[in-house]
């Protein structure tokens, strides 16, 4: 009933929130993405999402298909891989960014080492700045991190957000006094990214808070020291959007490769893009 062609271009919308990316990512035209999932929607006999000229957002129906839609292409996957016969054997050294500490992307790891039980994986869990370094420096084969900015497209567009700021409940920013940060230490890609917009904005920032952990700086906004600024999926508990500050704009995460690619990488790549809705779900 449900094609697994369409069923990958479904979830590659989701996870970019652009039919546009999402051609791009596929390696196929704008007007191929539109009609797989119109095909779907047909299909399905629901509308998957909703559009206009300026975004692409995930209806209830089409929220609920995520799940399916997964379970079915991993399903395809698997029995590829065993008819094939393939098995990959070597190191892999990945580098995912802070962001995704408190997500299900251990899920997607342990069913990577699953499949692949030969590979000898090396996970390093840093700031998206030092990843970017080290995979440059050749320390690291794969990165899943956020993209430097505006204009850096490298790498294989995993997943587009909006930033927020997020603080305590019932927290006010008082706009007449320095705005309280917690932010990651250099080379943070958000603490850059926020000191920007307030300076920009000509708004006064004090830092009321510097780690170099994710579970710290959830610490101290839980208790009220400040705010952060963070992507809007990935939301901690405990935590609510601040209002009355500049805005931050959009953030891209993607997976770059380094110069010693393989098959190993490219598995893994396949792995992360395939399970990408999962990284905006909490574990």
């Amino acid at each position: 009933m449900y094609d697994p062609v369409q069923l990958r271009t479904f979830l590659t919308v989701a996870q970019t929130l652009s039919f546009t990316q999402a051609a791009g990512r596929l390696g196929v035209r704008q007007s191929t993405v539109s009609q797989h999932v119109r095909r779907l929607e047909e299909a399905t006999e629901r509308q998957l999402f909703l559009r206009d000229t300026h975004s692409v957002e995930l209806t209830e129906d089409g929220e609920a298909l995520l799940g399916f839609a997964r379970t079915i292409l991993e399903a395809h996957e698997r029995a590829a891989a065993y008819f094939t016969g393939t098995r990959l054997r070597g190191q892999l050294r990945f580098g995912a960014s802070e962001d995704f500490v408190l997500t299900r992307l251990p899920e997607i790891l342990e069913g990577f080492r699953h499949e692949h039980p030969e590979v000898d994986l090396e996970l390093s869990v840093e700031l998206s700045g030092t990843l970017h370094e080290r995979l440059d420096a050749g320390r690291l084969d794969l990165v899943l991190a956020k993209r430097r900015g505006p204009g850096d497209e490298r790498g294989r567009l995993v997943w587009r957000d909006r930033m927020v700021w997020i603080g305590a409940e019932g927290l006010r920013v008082d706009p007449d006094r320095p705005v309280p940060l917690i932010v990651f230490p250099p080379p943070g890609i958000t603490r850059a990214r926020a000191l920007e917009v307030l300076e920009r904005d000509g708004r006064a920032w004090r830092i009321a808070c510097t780690s170099g952990s994710l579970s710290g700086l959830v610490a101290a906004a839980r208790a009220g020291l400040g705010v952060m600024a963070h992507t809007r999926g990935l939301i901690p508990p405990g935590l609510v959007r601040v209002p009355g500050l500049p805005d931050l704009g959009s953030v891209e995460f993607a997976l770059l490769r380094g110069e010693r690619s393989s098959q190993v990488a490219e598995a893994l790549a396949a792995a992360i893009l395939s399970g990408a809705d999962r990284l905006t779900r909490p574990a």
